[in-house]
């Protein structure tokens, strides 16, 4: 399923298998369809000439909308989107973070209030589980509880001794999900989630506990939600010991360009995040000399591409003065095309992470480039 094939310091260069698709090579960036859909106006096919390897969809949102039963009825998230490689669902734990002020937990789970209709929701281990089967995805993450930072000490331990459990039980449903004749994708996998809050000491307690567990790979979760940077990197540094050395490991919503340089130099072999597509619809493109704002005067009558050493369909084809004019014209297109540049650059980020490891020269493309990518043109 999943095979190191070379170190460099901490940074991992491997190869992944699942049930669609051929082999993923890590590390990897997944691109993010919440509804099934790059928001944007990318389709499952554009995704191919963009270079994803792995699509990401939202159980929460699916759940909702349409459905995760006319999903199933349509024969799985594969064939619904027309994806043929391998596709992550998240559990709904973090949207279920998100909705702080309409949600209740108890040990059973969790019950909330719909975003869409105000209607009374409950979900728990065995819930996400059966939602996820029916969605039919490659890889299915274990329902968690995402704390948000700065956390009390005795809430975030007794939230991480609880998604322990809630792990339990997941692990338990997963494995008779995939027995049924009916199921979607017998050979979805499961990856459980480390919890702990800035706290070291639960993060490591609860890393060892999952481990013991053996899901199909694993990650950190409850990061990137309002902590400082350096605190991020602290706790990886502190988990990736007791994380096991045979698993993948993915550090969910994460993040900047910087941060996914600088997780792979900690040990991270998946990352996934919104930002990409977010910020093209705001104007916010990445190139290798740093972030622009397409919407400044000064690329007015900028003929260049957004960036020249970018070869992704935009780039090819569209001026920086073509795509402001959309962008204040409120054009659909500017959307469409902003997105796809900033897709093609994150995959395209992974990939030369990948041939700086092949090549021995990790160290170098991080020096070069860390700091670059996360600094303003």
């Amino acid at each position: 399923m999943f095979k190191v094939i070379k170190y460099e310091g901490k940074a991992r260069r491997g190869k992944f298998k699942c049930a669609h698709g051929g082999e993923v090579q890590t590390p990897v960036f997944m691109n993010v369809g919440t509804q099934a859909a790059i928001k944007g106006g990318v389709s499952a096919l554009d995704l191919k000439d963009l270079g994803c390897q792995i699509e990401l969809s939202n159980t929460y949102h699916l759940h909702l909308r349409p459905g995760d039963d006319v999903v199933r009825q349509m024969g799985g998230l594969h064939k619904f989107m027309h994806w043929d490689g391998p596709i992550l669902t998240d559990s709904g734990g973090f949207q279920v973070f998100s909705l702080a002020g309409l949600r209740k937990i108890k040990e059973e789970g969790v019950t909330f209030a719909s975003h869409l209709d105000g209607r009374r929701i409950f979900m728990g281990p065995e819930e996400s589980m059966r939602i996820q089967s029916n969605l039919g995805s490659d890889i299915a993450m274990a329902f968690d509880e995402c704390v948000e930072n700065p956390a009390r000490y005795e809430y975030a331990k007794a939230s991480c001794e609880r998604t322990l459990r809630w792990l339990e039980r997941c692990k338990i449903e997963h494995d008779k999900l995939n027995t049924l004749s009916n199921t979607v994708n017998p050979q979805q996998m499961l990856f459980g989630i480390n919890q702990g809050a800035t706290f070291e000491d639960l993060r490591i307690w609860h890393m060892k506990e999952i481990a013991k567990l053996d899901c199909d790979g694993y990650a950190i979760g409850g990061l990137a939600v309002g902590e400082p940077t350096q605190t991020m990197y602290d706790i990886i540094d502190a988990v990736e010991p007791y994380m096991p050395q045979d698993k993948p490991r993915y550090l969910m919503g994460v993040g900047t360009p910087s941060n996914i340089i600088e997780g792979v130099a900690r040990g991270v072999d998946f990352f996934d995040c919104v930002m990409p597509a977010r910020n093209a619809r705001h104007g916010k493109l990445f190139t290798w000399s740093g972030s622009i704002n397409l919407k400044n005067e000064k690329y007015k009558l900028d003929e260049r591409p957004i960036d020249e050493q970018c070869d992704c369909p935009t780039c090819r084809n569209f001026s920086r003065a073509y795509l402001r004019h959309l962008f204040k014209a409120e054009e659909i297109l500017a959307l469409r095309l902003a997105v796809m540049h900033n897709l093609y650059f994150y995959n395209k980020l992974t990939q030369r992470i990948r041939d700086a490891l092949d090549a021995g020269e990790f160290a170098a493309f991080r020096a070069e480039y860390s700091t670059k990518l996360s600094e303003r043109v």
